[in-house]
């Protein structure tokens, strides 16, 4: 027993002892696929080697008359010079060939291999030994062979036939199905181009009623105008009828081309009609270059957008017949599908904006600390304040209307707080517009009061780095973090300890709280994996969401539904919360090893990358929609910082089309999307 446990068990050499059974041997013999001519119920204990248990193959006979395979003995006389059954000194010099125990194995294998072999194979011994056989047998014999040939070949052929048919029957149904797909496509398209082509001369012909009414408008205006000049005259004299109406024409005339034009002015539609008929063409090429931007734009991205229109259109039809029904009247009233009426609205915003542009920069650097990363960028409730945070120890608030406005990069912060340790993550109280939580370096979870400038409460329950924090939204006492300790804990700011705690197994670096229910929360972890939980019951998670290949280091909400995460496998991806689903993929940015920022709006979803820039995409379109670079225009290629530096925190202004943004070297920079 002893030497059973001192380690894993090896390979040795087998030594059969005088009392093994030849049952036993016999057995060895057949596991090995070797056997015996039927005749013998039990093989010989000769016919097997003592070191393989095999049949010998070229015996070699020793001076102590044991039997063994030639290359058995060798082997075993590098490492020892006895035999292997007896004990005896044995080299080399004392092996002989044994020519008569050879001639019986040979004998034996043949006898086996005649009893085991087939027809075909008797019949070709026979010949090569010279058995004879007539001319006529011959023929026969060809006959029978040529007529087995013959059923083979068509056997043969008429599988390879079914085979072929087969596949041919079931490529012909995939493009039945693919045609009946492109039909229904085409059927859809066909619809919505009416559809579409009737709307658009409904508001041409409401464009010229406006036009006419405006028209008409002015005429009034001047007949009025002629009519008080004409009672302010001392002429006393009345006109004629035909006097008067020449009067208003030119006075009509005079009027319109003097003071119309404030009043065209006025009304968007009238200004381009007014120069495209006066031949003041500059807002008119205004329009026309950023429609034909527009359909570049479209071009570009056109695989997407196919995509995005039939999978909308697809969708509006899939639904329930009741639910089809309640949408043609919708259809009816107002000439749009609602799949058609979705993906225009992805058209419109997709092809908005095409550039971001910047509207301010700040240097977030601290004199007294070299290290300036801003590892998290927030507004607050109203969006009239943000606060930014990193590894200088400091909560630093700013008025956005003065980093704005002000032209200058030196803003000072409005209000400064310093804390005792890095921080990772801020996030404003969604009701308290004062109240702002921090998570830092050492695990501590802090709620300030930015009025005060002081501390509210602290929360250290945490052992390793937090790495996240986030206030509910429906109720501004909750808020969750999440830390290096594999912990997620969730605190209300009137208790001094945890309310909840969930235990995982990796890393937690990201929460989130759904901003429609305080119930559910996202967690990202190094686990590669979200995690969506029910606070109410947090044995388990509701849904595991996987697809990301490394650690997930944001997850933001775009809607009750839509949950957008951020991974150092550079991709974003986007979530259905409610059916459990994946929905895309966004790929175009680089991050492999920081946390680079993700935020979200209802459309547009922006990131940070390791090349040192910003990435904006469509939430409907896979590829990045535009991007912006941080650093100097005239900067050499040798110069580039792409190498040093990477966007490390971004935060949307609420749902409008501006960004703030900052790096690594501290530099934060007020981004706008611009058409």
């Amino acid at each position: 027993m002893e030497e059973l446990s001192a380690g894993p068990l090896v390979p040795a050499v087998v030594k059969p002892e005088a009392s093994r059974a030849a049952a036993d041997t016999g057995a060895s013999a057949a596991a090995s696929g070797d056997t015996f001519p039927a005749s013998t119920s039990e093989p010989d204990r000769e016919f097997l080697c003592p070191i393989c248990m095999q049949i010998i193959k070229d015996a070699f006979l020793t001076a102590c008359g044991h039997s063994f395979c030639y290359m058995c003995i060798i082997t075993h006389l590098r490492n020892k010079n006895d035999c292997p059954c007896c004990g005896h000194y044995l080299t080399n010099t004392n092996l002989f060939p044994n020519i008569l125990l050879d001639r019986l194995l040979k004998k034996t294998s043949a006898r086996q291999i005649s009893k085991t072999a087939s027809p075909v194979e008797h019949f070709r011994q026979a010949l090569q030994k010279g058995c004879d056989v007539t001319i006529k047998e011959l023929d026969t014999l060809l006959s029978l062979l040529a007529e087995k040939k013959r059923k083979m070949e068509q056997e043969e052929a008429e599988r390879n036939m079914q085979i072929l048919l087969d596949f041919l029957h079931c490529l012909r149904k995939q493009k039945v199905d693919e045609l009946k797909e492109v039909q229904t496509d085409l059927q859809f398209i066909k619809e919505d181009i009416n559809s579409v082509e009737k709307h658009r001369m409904d508001l041409y012909r409401a464009r010229d009623r406006y036009s006419v009414k405006l028209q008409m408008l002015d005429d009034s205006g001047g007949r009025k105008s002629w009519h008080s000049s004409l009672d302010k005259s001392s002429s006393g004299l009345i006109s004629s009828p035909l006097n008067l109406r020449r009067g208003g024409l030119s006075s009509g005339s005079h009027t319109k081309k003097n003071d119309g034009k404030s009043q065209i002015n006025s009304h968007g539609h009238g200004v381009q009609r007014r120069d495209a008929v006066t031949g003041s063409d500059s807002p008119h090429i205004n329009q026309s270059g950023l429609a034909l931007v527009r359909k570049k734009r479209v071009h570009t991205q056109f695989n997407d957008l196919q995509e995005c229109y039939l999978q909308k259109r697809r969708h509006a039809a899939d639904k329930p017949h009741s639910q089809q029904e309640r949408e043609m009247s919708l259809i009816s009233r107002e000439g749009y599908s609602a799949g058609l009426e979705d993906f225009q609205s992805v058209l419109t915003t997709f092809t908005r904006y095409s550039r971001l542009r910047v509207i301010a920069e700040l240097r977030h650097g601290d004199i007294f600390h070299s290290a300036n990363i801003v590892s998290s960028i927030e507004f607050d409730r109203d969006d009239d304040l943000f606060a930014t945070a990193g590894v200088s120890r400091r909560i630093k608030v700013f008025d956005f209307s003065a980093v704005v406005n002000e032209p200058t990069d030196a803003h000072c912060p409005v209000v400064e707080m310093s804390t005792r340790s890095k921080l990772s993550c801020l996030s404003w109280n969604k009701y308290a517009k004062n109240q702002i939580a921090s998570s830092d370096y050492e695990g501590i979870v802090t709620v300030w009061d930015v009025t005060t400038r002081k501390s509210l409460m602290e929360y250290e329950e945490h052992e390793k780095r937090a790495w996240s924090v986030d206030f509910s939204r429906t109720d501004p006492s909750m808020l969750v973090s999440g830390s290096d300790d594999c912990k997620v804990k969730v605190w209300c700011t009137n208790q001094e300890a945890s309310v909840l705690n969930i235990d995982m197994k990796a890393n937690i670096c990201c929460v989130k709280y759904n901003p429609g229910s305080g119930n559910y929360i996202a967690v990202g972890s190094a686990d590669h994996h979200i995690h969506y939980y029910d606070l109410r019951n947090i044995s388990r998670p509701v849904h595991v969401f996987s697809g990301h290949r490394k650690a997930v280091s944001y997850v933001k909400f775009l809607s009750n539904y839509e949950l957008a995460s951020a991974s150092t496998d550079s991709t974003l991806r986007l979530w259905d919360v409610k059916e459990n689903l994946a929905v895309r993929t966004f790929k175009g940015h680089a991050n492999e090893k920081n946390f680079v920022g993700l935020t979200v709006s209802s459309e547009y979803i922006a990131c940070g990358s390791e090349t040192n820039e910003v990435f904006v995409y469509h939430k409907e379109i896979s590829k990045p929609l535009t991007w912006h670079r941080f650093g100097s225009p005239d900067m050499d290629d040798a110069e580039d910082e792409s190498g040093s530096y990477f966007i490390s925190a971004v935060c949307w202004k609420s749902d409008r089309p501006t960004i703030l943004t900052a790096n690594s070297q501290g530099t934060i920079k007020v981004l706008v999307l611009a058409a």
